[in-house]
This record gives structure tokens, sequence and C-alpha cells, in this order.
């Protein structure tokens, strides 16, 4: 790596941000609040119940607890955060290294059912270059996993590629393979607004069950009849592949830090980019923490404070 590496230094929010939305599976009311963080602090919830922190989660694949439906993490205590996917999707993507996740609830809001409300939310407060270098988790050693005609992998690479290939028997979505060398440019332009998707069947047996209660066309495209049922259509051509990438972003997020290495899976999803995640792990010579080369500070620091729901706590 040359002096001249981008993103050579770690990153944070410029300032707060706060987003309110409704959980997809509870159907209920959602607070979040983002809080900028000082360097290595990585990425991480703060549940709060009545103001007051309950529990401290980092956003790392050792704490997952659930795969079904969506990407769930958790503490020991049982304490949980669902559907942190899209969230760490946006976060990741844009290269947000830092950051107290403030949640009142047990699932961050599905907002519009892709990242792009959580992408103009940063964009409009912007980020913070810190001093400290930037981390990395290099991919030293090939890692496969296969589970019913699913497989994913990880190889050495020197940035971050992703490579996904879905194949589903409705003519509707068909079989669609997309590749891209990630950065916050492709992730904010080609992916972020990249809804989930799901089938009117699938979803009218989860309503029964008391399941994905706030699932509807606003935030899920839904497929029945042989067509798209959303009266806008498809915001992007092959949506449904780049919905599984932004997933698969968000999942991969949950390494801890920024992954050097090339992604690739087939029929994939939240199980599997996990297990591919703990493969890697597996193993310590399978992988390693590099930084990027120290640069000259260009501006002088600025403290953070810590989120008053942690100092309360603390």
């Amino acid at each position: 790596m040359s002096n001249r590496f981008i993103g050579a230094r770690q990153t944070t929010l410029a300032r707060e941000i706060q987003l309110t939305g409704t959980g997809v599976h509870s159907g209920a009311p959602v607070s979040l609040t983002l809080h900028p963080a000082e360097a290595d602090t990585g990425l991480r919830f703060l549940v709060t119940k009545r103001g007051r922190v309950i529990s401290e989660i980092a956003a790392h694949v050792a704490n997952v607890k659930n795969l079904t439906l969506c990407t769930v993490i958790g503490d020991e205590a049982g304490t949980t955060v669902g559907t942190v996917e899209h969230l760490l999707a946006a976060l990741r993507g844009l290269s947000i290294d830092n950051l107290y996740i403030e949640i009142d609830s047990k699932e961050v809001p599905i907002m519009d059912g892709s990242s792009a409300e959580f992408v103009e939310a940063i964009d409009r407060v912007g980020i913070r270059e810190l001093s400290e270098p930037r981390k990395y988790i290099k991919v030293l050693k090939s890692v496969r996993v296969e589970e019913g005609g699913c497989w994913g992998s990880l190889e050495p690479y020197s940035g971050f590629r992703m490579d996904v290939e879905i194949d589903f028997t409705s003519p509707v979505i068909g079989r669609q393979r997309l590749q891209y060398e990630m950065s916050p440019g492709i992730f904010r332009h080609e992916i972020s607004r990249a809804r989930t998707f799901g089938f009117m069947s699938d979803v009218e047996k989860l309503w029964k069950a008391g399941l994905a209660l706030g699932a509807d066309l606003s935030n899920t495209v839904a497929i029945g009849d042989g067509k798209v049922m959303n009266r806008e259509g498809l915001r992007y051509p092959q949506e449904f592949v780049r919905h599984k990438m932004l997933d698969a972003v968000g999942d991969l997020a949950l390494a801890g830090m920024p992954l050097l290495g090339a992604y690739r899976s087939y029929r994939g999803g939240h199980r599997l980019n996990s297990m591919v995640l703990q493969a890697l792990f597996s193993d310590a010579s399978n992988w390693a923490v590099v930084q990027a080369p120290k640069t000259r500070a260009t501006r002088a620091p600025v403290q953070i404070t810590a989120p008053a729901a942690l100092a309360a706590a603390e």
C-alpha cells in the first residue's frame, strides 16, 4: 500500500443522526440514534430501555444469534437486535468504521426495505476522518462453504470484490449475477436502493404466523401472480440480485473491520454469509489484521463525546 492509499484513516459520522421507523417483523415503532465514536470503537449497538443502556453489542459474527429471515445479533443475557444487515451495509458501504448505534427496540427499522434512507441521512451530516489508520481483515487463505446446493467463498484479494449470483424458479426473478469492485460510490449508486423482496404467498403465511407484521408494499418488492405487485415496479435492472449483494455487504460487516478479499456466493443468504465468515475465523492462519499506512493529519483532531445513554450506564 502506498501513502496515497484511499481511505487510509478511520472514520465516524460528523454528527449525530436520529431516525425513526417500523420493525419489519414486529410492526412496532423504533427509534434509532447514530452517535459518532472514537477510533477503534468499531460498530456497536447500544440497546436502551426507558433511556438507559441495558446492553452493548459489538457488530461481530461471534455475536450472531439467529439467521432466520434476517440477521440477529445479541449478548449472553438474551438481549438481541435483529434486521441489522441493511444499516450495517450502509455503514460498511460508505466506509464508516466507528459508531454507537442506540436503539430502543429489538430490530432496526426497515425504512423502505433498502439502505437508501440510511445513506441519505449519512450524506446529510457527512463523515469525519479520524487520525488513526484504518484496520482491515485481510484474507490470507481461501475458504469455501457449501450447504444444500448453495455455496460461498472468500479469496485473497487486494481490495473488496463482490460476486453474487441468485437462481430462483420464479420467471420474475430467474438467474441473476452481479459483480462489483465495492466502493462508496458503487454502493451508493448501484446497490443502496435495492429493496428486500418476497413472494405474496410466503408473506401471507408469515402474517398468519404473527411475523413480518411491518412488511408492506412500501418496504418490500412483492411477487405474486407472476409479476411484481408494486405499482412503481423495480428501481434497478436486476434489483433482486442487487439486494442480495446489499445483504451480503451488511452480513460481511460482521467481520468487525473492512475486508480485503473477494467474496463469491451462489444462492446465498444471511446464513451462508455468516457461515463463510465463521469459516474464515475458524483458523487463525486464514486471516490477519493489517492497517493502512499512516498519513499526515490535515486537521486538528476533534474530541468525541460518548452518547448520553452510554454515559448514564457508566
